[in-house]
């Protein structure tokens, strides 16, 4: 919907039909240039416009009309526009020396790719001129291949106006703004967004890391350390290991080992053996077996009990038990 201007007698577009302005992408934020990005474009028409289409390939739109423009205008450095539609992509680029003298400008032809808001069909031709040149987008008839005209207005428009199509002026105030592309410029702003987030990533890190280190520097002022008491534990601990250690070390074993070989010293001349030898705290108990005729006279050697360590004799009875027919028990305890 428009507004008309009785003075002029034309139609003007309306503050809701103005197209909306250009909005800073995630790189321009992360690069920390979104105040520097210009919404408002101005209308600009390149001396060296191209254009063409190309096999729609999803996700490597950019690489292609990059590729396709660098070879046409024969250098990397091109700023480039496109649109898709019906499996193919249509674009318009220029060499970025043509943009010198208008940096923040778009090309109003642009809006008249197929999909964008000025394109009506491809059998209409559609028109723009700025300061004395024109420019013309038509699709051949026969091959539907899109054709760009560009070049004075005494000249171009005449020429445009003698084919047989439907004509359509582009009103850049109306129409959607399509912003040039730049691979390079593109690629330079990505390497300063990496390089400002590794920079307040690497910041974020070491305020974190200080602020931890302070935490942790405050909070060993409050503890109250008792060394008195922790010496105490240590001490007590140290002793009671000791402790244990003597008490590994004085072992009844060897004691036992020579009381064993006391009785069996005095078993054998009786021709006897020992079948038990069993300690249950401080009390010591033995059995042994000893033929039956000997049995009365060991019951009275007063030397068969054990032998003190010092070497003193305990006189010890021993009890005895018939095992069989020719043998007897000798039980004795200590």
């Amino acid at each position: 919907m428009g507004v008309v201007n009785e003075d002029k007698g034309g139609v003007i577009p309306s503050e809701a039909q103005k197209p909306a302005g250009i909005k800073p992408r995630i790189s321009d934020i992360l690069a920390g240039e979104k105040s520097t990005i210009v919404e408002q474009l101005t209308p600009y028409l390149p001396a060296d416009l191209i254009g063409g289409s190309l096999p729609h390939v999803p996700g490597a739109e950019d690489e292609a009309v990059w590729n396709a423009a660098a070879q046409a205008c024969g250098s990397e450095k091109v700023h480039y526009t496109y649109s898709v539609d019906e499996g193919r992509v249509w674009y318009l680029a220029c060499p970025s020396s043509s943009l010198a003298s208008n940096p923040d400008s778009w090309c109003p032809l642009a809006a008249a790719l197929p999909g964008e808001s000025e394109h009506w069909d491809k059998e209409t031709v559609y028109l723009y001129e700025q300061e004395g040149i024109a420019s013309a987008l038509r699709w051949d008839p026969e091959t539907m291949r899109m054709q760009v005209y560009l070049g004075a207005s005494r000249t171009i428009l005449p020429r445009v106006q003698s084919m047989d199509a439907n004509f359509v002026t582009i009103n850049p105030k109306i129409a959607d703004i399509k912003s040039w592309r730049s691979r390079s410029l593109h690629t330079e702003k990505l390497s300063r967004a990496m390089v400002r987030v590794l920079f307040f990533s690497g910041l974020g890190v070491n305020f974190i890391a200080a602020l931890i280190l302070l935490i942790s520097l405050i909070s060993m002022g409050f503890v109250q350390r008792d060394l008195d008491g922790v010496k105490q534990q240590t001490d007590a601990a140290a002793l009671a290991l000791m402790e244990n250690a003597a008490g590994v070390m004085q072992s009844d074993t060897i004691k036992h080992m020579v009381r064993v070989q006391q009785l069996l010293d005095k078993l054998a001349p009786y021709n006897g053996y020992l079948v038990r030898y069993q300690v249950a705290g401080n009390k010591t108990e033995w059995d042994a077996i000893v033929p039956m005729s000997v049995s009365e006279q060991a019951k009275r050697d007063t030397t068969f009990p054990e032998v003190k360590p010092s070497g003193g004799v305990r006189l010890i009875v021993p009890k005895a038990k018939i095992e069989d027919d020719d043998h007897v028990r000798l039980k004795g305890t200590r």
